[in-house]
């Protein structure tokens, strides 16, 4: 099962979180769809998805992307996902 935790950070605190949950394997041809359906939840745009950030997600299990990862401005200091399936 896919279980991951999305969260908009500013100033070090948690300004919204979600779980998004999906049966299956984690699949990297669906980090986008995955990362996609978390941002529609949290109401932020999606961010460019760069290699480094699935090698991240996937060597580390969490990813941070920074204002400069969205294509429009946004009012957060970072955008975390963790993988959330041990929890």
């Amino acid at each position: 099962m896919v279980r991951i935790w999305g969260r908009v950070m500013r100033e070090d605190r948690i300004e919204k979180d979600t779980i998004l949950e999906e049966g299956g394997a984690f699949l990297e041809e669906n980090f986008f769809d995955y990362i996609s359906s978390i941002c529609e939840r949290l109401g932020i745009a999606t961010p460019v998805i760069l290699t480094k950030h699935i090698n991240h997600f996937e060597t580390f299990h969490n990813a941070i992307f920074l204002p400069i990862d969205f294509p429009e401005d946004v009012d957060f200091d970072k955008f975390i996902i963790e993988d959330a399936s041990n929890y």
